[in-house]
Parts: C-alpha cells; structure tokens; sequence
C-alpha cells in the first residue's frame, strides 16, 4: 500500500478528484508519511528537504500524492493529537518508542514519576508546550537527543531541583524546543541525553598499548 491521503470528505483512491485543492490537515499527513520515511532510510535528507518544501507549496490532491506514491503507509504511529493530558497519582508514566510529540502537553504528578523519551519520537512540530503541576513526589524526566533543546524559563520553583543537561552535538539544527512552564511544589525536572551502554562506553574508551 502506498502512502496515500485521505481527504477531508474521507473519500480516497480512485473516486478522488486529483484537482480538488489540498487542505492544511493532508499536507500535515504528507509531511508526517514523508519523515517517517526519512527515519526509516528511504529518503535522504536532501530528498526529505526537497519533498518537505513541494509539499509545503502543493495546491492540488494529485500533487502532495506524487510525493508519498513511491513510500509505504503500514506501521505508521497514530496521527498526533494537538493536546496530552497526564494526570497523575501514584504509580509510572512513560512515552517512549516512536510515539508522536503533540503541539502541547499538560501534566500534573503526585508521588509518581513521569518519563519522556524523545529519542525515537516522531517530531511533526518545531515547538511542544509543557503545562506542569508537579507536587510532592511528582518527578518528571526528559530525555533527549540533539536537536532537542528544553526552555525552563517559564517555571517557577517552590521547591524540588532543575537540572537540564544539552545532548552532544551543540551544532545540531534544533528539531525541536521543549518550552516548559508552570510549577514546581516538590518534584524534580531533569532534561537529559539517555545514559550510554556499558557497550558504548568500553567501544570509545582509549585502548592502552602494551609493554
């Protein structure tokens, strides 16, 4: 199955009309199908940047179909949803794996831990906004990759620690700006790179020459 659009009337395929204009909603769904993709290997980044700015400028169904006719749909993540709630009492919170980054969040912890991995997400938008209420115990976790860079300025701390530690690569296009706000009443905010491997770290240690 290629990665056709589905539009707005939820008529699609052949029944389609390929001059009907294209709307704000299918060259969302084409830009996502076509990072996917890049993810997965099959485009290249110059061909994702190529095919990213025609999709931006198509007027038509049949033009943003040209740009996805030759890639795959299956397996994509569920379309993201513009806002995510957590709510949180007691008891983990994790997103991780190739879950989609919404426009914005809001979470509110209380004796719980709340994890976000970015490291495979699906990044659709340039900025996620974050809502945070975090009470005694409430703990929430970022975890990174370059390109990703986390604002704290908008938070304010009663109690508990802020710590934001930048991935490597500083010279990395930002992908994403994690703008966080709201408060802190006794949970602790950490941004940072995943931990390395055991494995990782033994492959880029020195190897010492012997005698």
């Amino acid at each position: 199955m290629s990665g056709e659009l589905v539009p707005d009337d939820g008529v699609s395929g052949p029944g389609a009309r390929p001059d009907m204009r294209a709307s704000d909603r299918e060259r969302d769904q084409v830009v996502e199908i076509l990072q996917v993709a890049a993810g997965d290997g099959r485009l290249t980044a110059a061909e994702l940047d190529e095919r990213l700015d025609a999709s931006l400028s198509a007027r038509t169904a049949s033009d943003l179909a040209g740009l996805t006719a030759d890639l795959p749909s299956e397996g994509m993540p569920p379309r993201a949803r513009d806002l995510i709630r957590i709510d949180q009492r007691f008891g983990d919170v994790t997103r991780t794996g190739r879950w989609r980054v919404p426009r914005r969040m809001e979470i509110r912890l209380m004796f719980c831990d709340a994890k976000l991995d970015f490291t495979d997400a699906l990044i659709t938008h340039n900025t996620l906004h974050i809502d945070v209420d975090l009470r005694i115990g409430g703990n929430l976790t970022l975890l990174t990759r370059p390109g990703i860079v986390v604002d704290t300025d908008g938070l304010e701390r009663s109690s508990g620690e802020i710590k934001v530690r930048p991935a490597a690569e500083a010279d990395t296009p930002t992908a994403l700006r994690v703008l966080l706000a709201g408060q802190s009443r006794g949970g602790d905010i950490v941004a940072r790179p995943p931990r390395r491997k055991l494995s990782e770290l033994l492959r880029r240690a020195p190897r010492q020459i012997g005698s």
